[in-house]
């Protein structure tokens, strides 16, 4: 009988809607009979050697034309699935796609479950769990930088040091269970010495990967910054300046921008979403009430928070310590606007623009990228954290060391010492579905 993971399986590889060219997907081990019932070539795919591409037609049941296409063949175990694979190149019309999908489904072949294909890699050992979920991570990036975290973790750099640190534990903890074996003969195959030793090896292997996940998350799904202010500061020509366009409404006029405006933009690889705020007073405007009290939400959610003031004014505590209230002082980066009306200016804040004349605006996207990610930077060869469960696992396997290392500072039996090493074992097995 043929299970649910067994079916061959079909949808659509590209992205719905028109467009030049349009990849339908088959795997299963009907692929091959499945898509000779429609394709007519120069030969039967059943008999083409892996890896080739045969131009053919698609013919309907009712022999009319569907499509002019080129047949890609993958023979298991060397496809992406690890199963016997099919992919057709046609022309990307949602008629064309459907009618295809259609003529496949007359033949032992069912429409993929969301994900399928990439749960078939993992169920077939093509991937690991931490490469798995990486696929939506690569498909997903919108920058420089996420693109270089996501294929990090796809390419295997993650599952290896996982994989690595996983076995160290393997191997410390079966030489303790075999002295456990042998307890009556005083066998000892592992020092007390050695044991801690790599323990503490493996939590400074550990701590490294955690310290990596506020990088990972970071370029992994970009940074929240509210641009807060009075009225009039220059949060809205800050916002049009950094996106090179007029985005948002500048006027003399206090309480311009009523509603939070939400634009992202790349910056030096790295995601940064914009979110311009009213400008925060007291007023009796009902509007406006409505939306200073979105601006102090912002500000509530923000991971950095650009604090503006202007060079021509006093420098507003008040406003300061409202903030404070809202948000933690390591968050809020401190900016004093329109410094080519005042050079003069002194203050305590962190950077001087002009969003203007744009001065002062690269030593702000410094300071930003500082807060964003720290000082310590990684590279696409670094072993990099992005993913909330990982980091949660790798904090789980932590805490049993750290158990481990206290049975072992008090004399405790090599059981206690076992099962801690085996919990930091599963929960590092978590992280690449071992």
């Amino acid at each position: 009988m043929i299970t649910h993971e067994e079916d061959t399986i079909t949808a659509l590889a590209t992205p719905s809607g028109e467009g030049a060219i349009s990849i339908i997907r088959i795997s299963g081990k009907n692929s091959f009979s499945s898509v000779d019932n429609i394709f007519k070539g120069k030969i039967k795919i059943a008999e083409a050697q892996s890896h080739t591409i045969h131009y053919g037609k698609i013919i309907s049941s009712q022999n009319e034309t569907i499509d002019d296409v080129l047949v890609s063949v993958f023979r298991n175990p060397n496809s992406f699935t690890g199963e016997d694979s099919v992919e057709i190149s046609t022309h990307g019309s949602p008629l064309i796609i459907q009618k295809i999908i259609s003529e496949l489904l007359r033949y032992d072949v069912r429409l993929a479950d969301p994900g399928e294909f990439t749960k078939r890699a993992f169920l077939n050992g093509k991937i690991d769990l931490a490469q798995a979920e990486a696929v939506a991570d690569v498909i997903n990036s919108r920058t420089e930088a996420s693109l270089r975290g996501a294929r990090n973790q796809l390419d295997g750099l993650l599952s290896q040091k996982v994989d690595s640190l996983r076995e160290m534990l393997v191997n410390t903890s079966s030489l303790i269970e075999l002295e456990l074996d042998f307890a009556e003969e005083d066998v000892e195959f592992m020092s007390l010495e050695q044991i801690k030793k790599n323990i503490a090896e493996i939590i400074a292997e550990i701590n490294e990967l955690i310290k990596s996940y506020s990088f990972g998350r970071v370029i992994r799904d970009g940074v929240n910054v509210a641009l807060v202010g009075k009225p009039n500061v220059g949060k809205s020509s800050l916002l049009n300046y950094i996106l090179k366009e007029s985005r948002a409404i500048v006027s003399e006029i206090p309480g311009t921008t009523r509603d939070i405006i939400r634009e992202d933009v790349s910056i030096d690889g790295i995601l940064y979403k914009l979110f311009d705020t009213a400008g925060i007073r007291l007023t009796e405007d009902v509007v406006e009430k409505e939306g200073v009290l979105r601006s102090r939400e912002a500000v509530s959610k923000a991971d950095i928070v650009l604090l503006i003031n202007d060079a021509i004014s006093d420098y507003d505590d008040i406003l300061y310590n409202q903030i404070m209230g809202l948000t933690s002082e390591e968050r809020i980066i401190k900016v004093t606007n329109k410094i080519d009306l005042n050079d003069n200016y002194n203050s305590d804040s962190d950077v001087k623009i002009s969003a203007l004349t744009g001065k002062g605006i690269n030593e702000l996207f410094k300071v930003l990228k500082e807060k964003a990610v720290g000082s310590k930077t990684y590279s696409e060869k670094n072993a990099i954290v992005t993913n909330q469960r990982h980091y949660n696992s790798l904090l789980k396997a932590k805490g049993h060391l750290e158990n481990a290392e206290t049975s072992i500072s008090q004399k405790m039996t090599g059981e206690f010492n076992s099962v801690d090493l085996r919990n930091a074992e599963t929960a590092l097995g978590e992280i690449i579905g071992k």
